[in-house]
């Protein structure tokens, strides 16, 4: 393998020292695993959703983590495995029908991201023709984008915060304001109904589709309707801080702030490991490393944006959070695939309990990259 060929790294010595052993093993990786959109890794073995669904929300997170280490050090094995992503995925465009709100996830971290780096054309129209399908999830009258697909259509959820991005890129790029109009009117319905007074946040709810009413909360993938899913609390606080980079509306920042505060109060009482759900009861102990690792990332960006007084804060926060992940759950093993090795799907879900799952590593690897000034917005 070619010799690390990064940046001047400045920052944590112990992040720096972190992506040193990250970047071989993603080298190792990206080599085995050429052909798969992983998701899953089982016993050190990536499964591959080109094979069994194309269409699925995760697609898109391991080609970030490759952009990343392109970024970081210039590496055409990582562009190669990162377009190959790219290219697989024109397949979920043409069977269409499997797409829905995660279409954000899946093209802001390929075509999207090829896009802002080498300034493909065809990687442009990916993520226009993404940003367009999003944008046609817009409900006029209840001024939300519906959620899934079967008979949801009054449905929107916590996760969709992360999505809407791609919408405040397809306005910066073409100068048509609708995307950004769709993607702050979607963010103020979910901050007037799924974020609570203290802090935390719903995944999922419920309105009439033909009138645009809000009906209720859903419990979704935490413990119950009235609990706080942490990693729906992590697309929240990381969501608006996006939203509030692309609009500077401070409401947005307000929001992200609030959220976090809930979430440092709660993960600082666990030792900064993210339990699943922090109301749920504690007789187990269940974690998702995947939702501290999102939301330490959103804390950075909040960083970015707050006073002085207020900075440290959040950017010690997001430290702990990931020092911690690394300590307890970090695989620096090149021959095992998956790096974070706590992820959890949900909370009531026994499949996908404490294994690695790639988002986890993705954001983990964004937030290390954050420390130490290395990171590629992808946003």
């Amino acid at each position: 393998m070619e010799k690390l060929q990064v940046k001047e790294i400045t920052g944590p010595a112990w992040a720096s020292s972190l992506l040193e052993k990250i970047e071989p093993k993603l080298e190792a990786t990206v080599e085995r695993n050429f052909g798969k959109i992983p998701y899953v890794s089982t016993n050190g073995v990536y499964d591959d959703k080109n094979q069994n669904d194309i269409s699925w929300w995760t697609n898109g997170f391991y080609a970030g983590e490759l952009w990343q280490l392109y970024h970081l050090t210039g590496k055409k094995i990582y562009l190669k495995g990162a377009r190959n992503v790219e290219l697989l995925l024109d397949r979920a465009f043409s069977e269409f029908e499997g797409l829905h709100h995660d279409v954000g996830f899946m093209w802001l971290h390929t075509g999207v991201a090829d896009y802002r780096i080498t300034a493909n054309r065809d990687s442009y129209i990916r993520g226009l023709h993404a940003a367009t399908i999003l944008a046609g999830r817009y409900n006029p009258v209840g001024k939300f984008i519906r959620a899934w697909n079967r008979d949801l259509s009054g449905w929107v959820i916590i996760d969709s915060l992360m999505n809407i991005p791609i919408l405040y890129w397809a306005s910066a790029e073409t100068g048509d304001p609708r995307f950004k109009q769709i993607a702050m009117n979607h963010a103020d319905t979910l901050l007037k109904y799924l974020i609570r007074s203290d802090g935390s946040a719903a995944h999922i709810g419920s309105f009439n589709a033909e009138n645009g009413d809000f009906i209720e909360t859903i419990g979704g993938q935490g413990f119950d309707a009235d609990s706080a899913w942490s990693r729906g609390q992590a697309w929240a606080i990381y969501g608006y801080a996006l939203s509030y980079h692309h609009t500077k509306e401070k409401r947005y920042l307000d929001a992200a702030k609030r959220i976090a505060n809930f979430f440092i109060a709660n993960v600082s009482q666990c030792d900064y490991l993210t339990l699943v759900d922090f109301k749920a009861p504690y007789s187990e102990l269940k974690y998702d490393a995947s939702a501290g690792v999102c939301a330490a990332c959103g804390m950075l960006e909040i960083a970015k944006w707050v006073t002085p007084n207020e900075k440290g804060l959040y950017s010690d926060a997001a430290t702990k959070i990931l020092q911690k992940t690394a300590e307890v759950w970090g695989d620096w093993n090149p021959e095992t695939d998956g790096i974070i090795t706590a992820t959890s799907h949900s909370y009531h879900q026994e499949e996908e309990t404490h294994v690695p799952i790639v988002y986890g590593d993705y954001y983990f690897v964004e937030g290390l990259l954050r420390l130490t000034g290395n990171e590629l917005f992808l946003w």
